[in-house]
Parts: structure tokens; sequence; C-alpha cells
């Protein structure tokens, strides 16, 4: 029997399975388009755990899983005994049992490498305070659609050095690409993904050399889930990183621009970069449903023949 294999991070794939992961993923996008019906997950059940909230991560693993042919079973701390304190382990050991694939969104890191140690079955990671690895998936095959294979580009994330910083970091070393890190003193990415990474990475305190000749501008919002109490102080640390037209003019024209969503319009982006030529946030969030089909039919039925870049 062959060992089950998770998706916890983006380096649970290799670098020649994440191509061929996203090339997979623009066959399905096609046939998704065409009408064609594709049902290789029929009678499988996808057990999405969320103590998150979400609205593009469900919808687009509910949808997807419809579309593969199976089933997806949505799962709330507070309508099951996660809520109540029974141990993950027990948890994982129960769910596995009655389920094919395991979908969590939660806080730590630490809780979803319990649960998938002790999971029959896949476990995916749909966002925990550590990394969102299912994000960058989408984020990488709109790059792939919108300007090729993004090895030996130079991207720059703009912002709070948070789970999504920390996958983007993670994506600069597997795909080949160089990172620019601007966030303001005290918000700095963990020192230990900073060092997994430090050879594609460069840190700035001003977003406006950090921008400078990039291929594409990344951001997201200044407080994430469980950080609302720190709005007003975060608004304030992040004064002078607001995405807009004119540091968007420092990058490369043809420069992208991409938001995982939710956005604060004024806040962390300017409504005339979210709404503008260069962004392209709405064909990222559909492509969370195209790229995570590819991830469900993979770890469920193997991944596709490896490419190279």
């Amino acid at each position: 029997m062959n060992a089950v294999r998770h998706f916890l991070k983006l380096d649970d794939l290799t670098p020649s399975e994440l191509l061929a992961l996203l090339s997979r993923a623009m066959e399905l996008k096609a046939m998704t388009k065409r009408g064609t019906v594709y049902e290789p997950l029929k009678n499988r059940t996808l057990a999405m755990i969320f103590e998150k909230a979400s609205t593009r991560t469900r919808v687009s693993f509910e949808t997807g899983m419809t579309q593969l042919g199976g089933h997806a079973l949505f799962l709330s701390s507070n309508d099951t005994q996660l809520g109540r304190g029974e141990p993950v382990e027990d948890s994982a050991r129960v769910i596995s049992r009655m389920v094919d694939i395991v979908m969590i969104r939660t806080f730590e890191q630490a809780n979803i490498e319990r649960f998938a140690a002790f999971s029959r079955v896949p476990v995916i990671n749909a966002l925990t305070d550590q990394y969102h690895p299912c994000q960058l998936l989408a984020d990488m095959l709109t790059w792939l659609e919108q300007r090729g294979l993004p090895h030996g580009k130079t991207a720059a994330w703009i912002g709070d050095g948070n789970n999504m910083c920390h996958s983007w970091m993670n994506a600069a070393r597997l795909f080949g690409f160089k990172l620019h890190i601007a966030c303001p003193e005290g918000y700095d990415p963990d020192p230990a993904v900073t060092a997994l990474n430090q050879d594609v990475i460069q840190t700035f305190r001003d977003p406006n050399e950090a921008i400078q000749g990039v291929d594409l501008v990344v951001t997201d919002t200044w407080a994430s889930m469980g950080q609302e109490a720190e709005k007003k102080a975060r608004e304030q640390a992040f004064t002078g990183f607001q995405v807009t037209n004119e540091m968007m003019a420092q990058a490369n024209p043809d420069a992208l621009f991409m938001h995982c969503l939710p956005a604060y319009r004024g806040m962390e982006v300017s409504e005339a970069v979210l709404e503008g030529p260069q962004s392209v946030v709405w064909d990222e969030a559909e492509n969370r449903l195209h790229a995570q089909k590819a991830l469900l039919e993979g770890l469920l039925l193997g991944f596709p023949q490896a490419l190279t870049a």
C-alpha cells in the first residue's frame, strides 16, 4: 500500500509535480469551459473542516468536488466534536475512516500536521496561520496563463509578513523566481521561513524600492483573521504601503497585480489598481477552483507525468 500523500505546504510536491499540476489545471479548466462532463471522483467524499470563515475556499472546493463527480461535506467547529475539545488525533482517526480526502482551514499549522499524522486519507491545508498553499496554486496558475512560466522573473510582496507571504517565499524557491518583500518594521515574516528561502528573497523597508522593475506585485489585507483587534494599530504601521497606480508605475510596464481577496479598497490597495488593467484578481479567484480540482484528482488518483521548466 502506497503511503498517503498530503498537501500541507507547497514543499509537499516537487517542482516538477507542481508544474505538472498547473498544466493539468489548465486542461481541467478548458474542459469545464467546453462543458465536458468529467467525473473521476464519483462516489468519493471530501470532508471540509472549517475553523475559520471562508468564501472562496468553500465555494471552490465544494464546486470542484461536485464537478469531479464527488461530494463535499461541510463541517464547522461549531457543529462537530472538534469544537468541543475532542483531540485532533481522535477526530482524524474517525473522519478519515469515513471519507476519501479531508480539507482543513484552521489556525495553527501544528494542528493540521497532527491531523495528517493520524489520517488514513490525504489532508489538504486550505489555510493556516503559517501557510496558504492552495492560494499559491491559483496564483501560479494565473501567472502562467498570463505571462508564461515564472522562472527567472521577479515578484514583489508588499505588506504583512503573514501566511500568504510565507507561501509566496516557498513558491519563489520551488518555481525559480525572485521575491522582493517589503514589510514595516515589526511585521516581518517568520525567521524560520525566511532562512529556508534566503537565496530567492530580498527584503526592503521601502515598498517603492521593492517594486522597482518587478514583473508581479502582490499584497494582502493588513489584518488577517484573528487580528481584528489590531486593525487600527496596523493601519498606522502600514502607512505608505498601499499599492497605488503611482507605485505600480515603478514596476515593469506589463507587471500584473494580484490579491488573494477579500480586498479592502483604500487600505492595502487603491480602487484604481484593484479594478485596473493590470489586476488579475478575478482570474486568480476563479483559478482556485481549477487548481484545486487538479490537486484533488492528483492526491486521490495520482499526479500527472512530471514536467520540467
